[in-house]
């Protein structure tokens, strides 16, 4: 076998082996977050599977994509580089897909949260006057005083 059969089998092997150790770290120590977003263990167990299948996805399939190298590989330091560059994009590609998973997943809990709040986001820093409840009498009416904020006489 050539060098270049070689750098994919590693390739292959690594990457996989990447996705599966992340994707596995990810669902165990993930469930208690979802439990948390959905206050549901039936639904967070769900979704938690559901994530999993889409990430294998995603993942293994980026993986198979960029695994094509065009050009020749003479020596095995430029199949060292080819590898690590690959199996770099690899790490990157899990690191973007945790991240946005756990940004959307934690956009989600909070307006959940919001909505279940029963006080205001904040507590209120004034209080607005009462204004009492007078009916509309033109001035100078001889129902009502003349200047209504002026004092009685």
């Amino acid at each position: 076998m050539d060098i270049k059969v070689w750098m994919y089998l590693v390739y292959l092997a690594v990457s996989i082996g990447l996705t599966v150790w992340v994707a596995r770290t990810l669902a165990r120590n993930g469930q208690i977050f979802l439990e948390e977003v959905f206050s549901d263990e039936r639904l967070a167990r769900a979704v938690n599977n559901l994530l999993v299948i889409g990430f294998y996805l995603l993942n293994l399939g980026y993986v198979t994509v960029a695994m094509r190298h065009s050009e020749p590989i003479g020596s095995t330091s430029q199949a060292m580089e080819e590898l690590s560059w690959k199996i770099g994009l690899v790490l990157l590609v899990l690191g973007a897909l945790h991240f946005f998973n756990v940004y959307a997943l934690g956009r989600y809990r909070r307006s959940r949260l919001r909505q279940l709040a029963t006080q205001p986001p904040l507590p209120p820093i004034g209080q607005l006057p009462m204004q009492h409840a007078h009916p509309a009498t033109p001035p100078g009416s001889p129902h009502g005083p003349a200047n209504p904020t002026a004092p009685p006489r």
